[in-house]
């Protein structure tokens, strides 16, 4: 480890892994440095009876050739490494709930799609259509989602509703619930705007993909690369405190007591997080209040099954459940005995997959406060401390009740269980970062937009964000929010050329 680098980031999430591979190809020495055994953040992986698990990355989205995580991919260099399968062309997601014995495929393609949902809703064929040229161009006008170096959107789409938006176009509830059937991938409530919604749903229904064998190899990747670029990289180091030269900062301090200058410092942790650190030093207290205000996302509890060899038949599709389709906005506002109010289930997928699956993930909204007894505990490879048999109990207790309900699509599942695992918020708070455990950062909120949108620009000349709690989540938002982040150091058009010159090239 030098003395000094150009950039030190703090932080290997796939924000600042992008980040370090756009900085390190632009010429900057670069600094990753990681509290965890494990890079990647969301990206992590971990094994269970010899199988793969991902803890964040279940499907990607616009990975077909030309389109914008592709390219992304293309110009980091990884796109052609990646080892993926694709879902099911007329079905990567299906949408089904209690009491309605027919399921609703969202399918790839907008031709597709619309066809394979005006088969099942032929009164609606205006709105199915409406609704997808909606979902176009509202992506049209962010022009990082569409490689477009131009700063300038439509400030209007931030206060439109998907709630709203769905009611405006038809009166037909199941048709509504089926088309926000996919809610869970952005934890959309009443006031999650349309562009959320449309932004990530875009995504899956140009293509969508699992990883074979996780998606920790898109960090294996990107580590790859850094390296290949000169940057370098280095895990067990958290970072604790920020150092001052006067008003500058200019370094950052571990907990190993290990102090490491430079320029410039990106921060791919938590913001609230990142604020703590700087124990008051640099920022305005309105500044610093804001962001301690900034209302943080629902989390969840997850079940990893192992089956039997040969027992489930391999699904190359995800589902989505609820037990009330008239209550798709307000699965999060569980009570204990109405919990789980909906959940997703994924599969992961091995090299030569055969008609059997190996291992199943299900996930369920879960608040934070069910585990708040337990929060000044933690369990990683770098810091453990013993959660006790209470925590157990409760693991134990949500998992049967959780198998239960997943026992009424799935009637013979249970024989078919080899071994179950479980995470709860805190192991997403733990192995994420994330202020209690949040999946996908901070709550968007048409109502007030601007409150929880966070410039990669801090008050500090020298201190930038990037990650998950900018702008969007998931692999293509947080790749975008690094090419956001990047481009105020590089420049966006000077960055946008670079890209567009090397995809010119490929």
């Amino acid at each position: 480890m030098k003395e000094k680098y150009d950039i030190v980031i703090i932080g290997s999430g796939l924000g600042g892994l992008v980040s370090a591979n756009i900085l390190a190809r632009e010429g900057y020495s670069v600094c990753v440095l990681e509290k965890n055994n494990q890079f990647g953040g969301n990206l992590q992986t971990f094994v269970r009876n010899k199988n793969i698990f991902d803890t964040g990355v279940h499907y990607i989205g616009a990975l077909d050739k030309g389109q914008n995580l592709y390219q992304y991919f293309k110009y980091l260099g990884i796109m052609d490494d990646l080892n993926l399968k694709k879902l099911d062309n007329d079905k990567y997601d299906v949408i089904t709930f209690d009491g309605d014995n027919e399921e609703y495929f969202h399918a790839q393609g907008y031709a597709n799609f619309a066809e394979s949902l005006i088969k099942r809703f032929p009164k609606e064929k205006k709105a199915i259509n409406a609704y997808c040229q909606k979902l176009k161009s509202v992506c049209k006008t962010f022009p990082l989602y569409n490689l477009n170096a131009s700063t300038t959107y439509d400030k209007s789409i931030l206060t439109l509703k998907v709630s709203e938006y769905l009611d405006s176009i038809t009166n037909n509830n199941k048709l509504k619930s089926v088309l926000a059937g996919s809610n869970f991938l952005y934890a959309g409530d009443s006031n999650t705007p349309f562009y959320v919604h449309a932004l990530s749903t875009n995504s899956f229904i140009q293509s969508a993909w699992r990883c074979i064998n996780g998606g920790g190899q898109i960090s294996n990747l990107l580590v790859k690369k850094l390296k290949e670029y000169g940057g370098e990289i280095f895990k067990y180091q958290e970072v604790s405190k920020f150092g001052f030269e006067g008003d500058k900062l200019s370094s950052v301090i571990t907990k190993k007591g290990k102090t490491i200058n430079a320029d410039i410092f990106i921060s791919n942790i938590e913001p609230k997080l990142t604020i703590k650190m700087l124990e008051g030093k640099g920022m305005r207290k309105s500044y610093v209040n804001r962001i301690k205000h900034i209302k943080s996302g629902i989390s969840a509890f997850s079940l990893y099954i192992v089956f039997k060899p040969k027992s489930f038949k391999y699904l190359n599709y995800n589902y989505y459940h609820f037990k009330n389709s008239d209550k798709i906005w307000d699965v999060q506002n569980y009570t204990e005995s109405s919990w789980p109010e909906g959940y997703m289930i994924s599969m992961g997928v091995k090299k030569n997959q055969t008609q059997w699956a190996d291992s199943l993930t299900v996930m369920a909204y879960m608040k934070f406060e069910e585990v708040k007894k337990w929060e000044q505990t933690f369990n990683t490879v770098a810091e453990k401390s013993e959660r006790g048999v209470d925590y157990e109990k409760f693991k134990e207790e949500k998992a049967e009740v959780f198998i239960k309900e997943i026992e009424k699509k799935f009637p013979n599942i249970r024989d078919c269980i080899q071994s179950i695992h479980t995470s709860s918020p805190l192991s997403y708070r733990d192995y994420i970062g994330s202020n209690e455990g949040a999946m996908y950062g901070y709550v968007k909120n048409a109502n007030n937009p601007m409150k929880s949108f966070l410039s990669p620009k801090t008050k500090l000349k020298n201190l930038f964000f990037t990650g998950q709690s900018l702008n969007m989540h998931g692999i293509l938002g947080v790749t975008i929010s690094a090419v956001l982040t990047c481009s105020q150091i590089i420049g966006r058009e000077k960055l946008m050329y670079s890209i567009q010159n090397k995809l010119d090239k490929c």
